[in-house]
C-alpha cells in the first residue's frame, strides 16, 4: 500500500491538473444523465426481465425497488469522492488511493471484463430480438453483423459519442413512457383493445407474487441489479462535465428516472399479460403488446428495443475502451493500448474490447440456449462486486476530506449507509446460489476475479521494476 506522503502527492497532482485543465469546456449534468440512461437501459432490462419474471413472478417489482436502493447507495459513494476529487480513472483511482495498487488494478480490470461481458450479452440479446422475424437464422450470424456495426461507429471517433447516446436515451425514455401511458389508458378505459383487458389486481395476488417462494425472488435480484449496473459510466464520464460538482445531481436524476421507468413499465407488463406466459427468449414488453390486437405494435416495439440494446453495446465498447486507456496510462496495461490514431481513436484498446465480442460469438455456437443467462450473470456479479469496492473505498478515502468545510456533496448516513450497501450486495450474491445457471455465472465471475488478483503479481511487479 502506498505511504501517506505518496497518496497526498497523487491527490495534489490531480487537483493541479484539474485547475490547469479548467472547466470552460465539457457537457452539462443533464447530458451526463442522458448518456448514463443511454448506456444503461438495454438488454439487461428489456430482455433480462423475462428471466426475472419467470424466476420471481410479479414480486420482481420489489426486486427492482431494492436494486434501485442499492444502486443509489453505490452511486452516492462514488459521487462523494468524485465531487471532492475528480479523477480521470474514477472509481479505480479511488480504490488505489484507499487500499493501494493491487485493489486499484483489480477494480479497473474487473470493470473492463464486466464491460466485455455486457457487450457480449447485448449482442446475444440483439440476435434474439432479431430472430423475432427470422426464426431459422442462427444467432451467431446476427451477432457478427451487430458487432461489426458497433466497431464501425466507435472507429468514427469518440467526440460525438455524447450526442449519439443522448439521442438513443431520448428514444429509450420516450418508448418506456409511451408504453406506460398506453397501459394507463387501457387501465382507465380511455382506449379499448377489443376483447383483451388489463388486470392490475392480479399483480399482487399471492399466487403471482411468490410462485417459487422467497428463494425464487432472492435469486432474481442479480438480474434486477444488472439493470442498474452501468451507473459506473457516470464516474468514467464525469471528468467531461463543465462543473464537476454536478456529478451528484446527474446521478440522482439518473437513478430516480431509471427506478420510475423500471417499476412502472414492469407493473404494466404483468398487468397486461400473465407472468406465466412470459418467455425468457422474448422481451416481456413484446409479449405484452402482442397480446393486444393492434397491427404491428409488437414489431414496432421490437425495433425500438433493438436500437436500445445496440446503443448499450456501443456505449459499453466506448466505456471499456476509455478504461483500458486509463489502465495503460497508469502502467496497469501495456502502453500500446493508450496510443491513438489521427482521429483520436485508441485503436488497440478498441480492438481488444472488440475481441470480447468475437469470443461471445464463438461461445454462442456451442451454448445458444444458455449463453445469454451465463453472460448476464457473470457480468452482473462482476459489476456488483465492483460496487463493493466503491463503497469500501469511500469508507476509507473519505477520512482524507471529511474534516474539510467545503464539501458540496456528502453521502447521507455514511458510513452506516456504505456498510449497509455492502451487506445488501452480499445478500444479493448469495441469492444467485439457488439457480444452476446463476450459480455457474457466479463461479465464473469469482474465477475471473481470482485470475485478475493473481495477475497483479506479474503486472504489478513489472510496473514497479520499470
Amino acid at each position: 500500500m502506498r505511504n501517506e506522503h505518496t497518496v497526498k502527492q497523487m491527490v495534489n497532482d490531480s487537483k493541479k491538473h484539474e485547475r490547469e485543465k479548467g472547466n470552460t469546456k465539457g457537457i452539462g449534468w443533464w447530458q451526463l444523465s442522458l448518456i448514463g440512461i443511454g448506456s444503461i437501459i438495454g438488454a439487461g432490462f428489456l430482455l433480462g426481465t423475462g428471466l426475472s419474471i419467470k424466476t420471481a413472478g410479479t414480486s420482481m417489482i420489489f426486486a427492482y425497488l431494492l436494486g434501485g436502493i442499492i444502486a443509489f447507495l453505490a452511486f452516492s459513494a462514488l459521487a462523494e469522492m468524485s465531487v471532492h476529487d475528480p479523477q480521470p480513472g474514477s472509481f479505480r483511482t479511488y480504490a488505489r488511493l484507499a487500499f493501494g495498487e493491487r485493489i486499484g488494478f483489480i477494480s479497473g480490470w474487473m470493470y473492463w471484463i464486466s464491460g466485455v461481458l455486457i457487450m457480449s450479452s447485448e449482442v446475444t440479446a440483439l440476435s434474439i430480438f432479431t430472430q423475432y422475424w427470422f426464426h431459422h437464422v442462427p444467432l451467431w450470424i446476427f451477432a457478427i453483423i451487430y458487432s461489426v456495426l458497433g466497431l464501425g461507429i466507435n472507429l468514427l471517433g469518440m467526440r460525438n459519442f455524447g450526442k449519439i447516446e443522448t439521442l438513443f436515451a431520448v428514444v429509450k425514455i420516450s418508448t418506456l413512457v409511451i408504453f406506460i401511458l398506453f397501459g394507463l389508458l387501457l387501465l382507465f378505459g380511455v382506449i379499448s383493445a377489443g376483447t383483451t383487458s388489463i388486470h392490475p389486481g392480479t399483480v399482487f395476488h399471492m399466487t403471482s407474487l411468490f410462485p417459487h417462494g422467497f428463494t425464487g425472488w432472492w435469486s432474481s435480484l442479480i438480474f434486477a441489479l444488472f439493470s442498474f449496473g452501468g451507473i459506473a459510466v457516470i464516474g468514467v464520464t464525469s471528468n467531461e462535465l463543465k462543473h464537476k460538482k454536478d456529478v451528484s445531481k446527474s446521478g440522482i436524476v439518473l437513478i430516480i428516472t431509471l427506478l420510475c421507468l423500471y417499476v412502472l413499465s414492469l407493473f404494466m407488463v404483468v398487468s397486461m399479460v400473465s407472468w406465466t406466459k412470459i418467455d425468457e427468449g422474448e422481451s416481456p414488453f413484446v409479449t405484452a403488446l402482442s397480446n393486444f390486437p393492434i397491427p404491428y405494435l409488437g414489431t414496432i416495439f421490437n425495433i425500438i428495443i433493438i436500437s436500445a440494446a445496440f446503443s448499450t453495446m456501443v456505449g459499453s465498447l466506448f466505456s471499456i475502451t476509455k478504461v483500458m486507456v486509463s489502465l495503460s496510462n497508469d502502467g496497469e496495461a501495456p502502453k500500446t493500448f493508450s496510443k491513438t490514431t489521427k482521429k483520436g481513436v485508441p485503436l488497440h484498446a478498441l480492438l481488444l474490447g472488440f475481441s470480447g465480442l468475437a469470443a461471445a460469438i464463438i461461445v454462442s455456437l456451442f451454448l445458444p440456449s444458455t449463453v445469454y443467462e451465463y453472460l448476464t450473470t457473470a457480468a452482473g456479479v462482476t459489476l456488483i462486486l465492483n460496487w463493493c469496492i466503491i463503497l469500501a473505498s469511500q469508507i476509507t478515502y473519505r477520512k482524507t476530506y471529511l474534516d474539510q468545510s467545503k464539501v458540496s456533496f456528502k453521502m447521507s448516513g455514511s458510513p452506516f449507509t456504505s456498510y449497509s450497501g455492502i451487506v445488501l450486495i452480499v445478500f444479493v450474491l448469495c441469492g444467485g446460489l439457488f439457480r444452476p445457471n446463476e450459480r455457474y455465472g457466479l463461479f465464473i465471475s469469482l474465477g475471473i476475479i481470482l485470475i485478475i488478483f493473481l495477475a497483479y503479481s506479474f503486472f504489478g511487479g513489472k510496473r514497479k521494476g520499470n
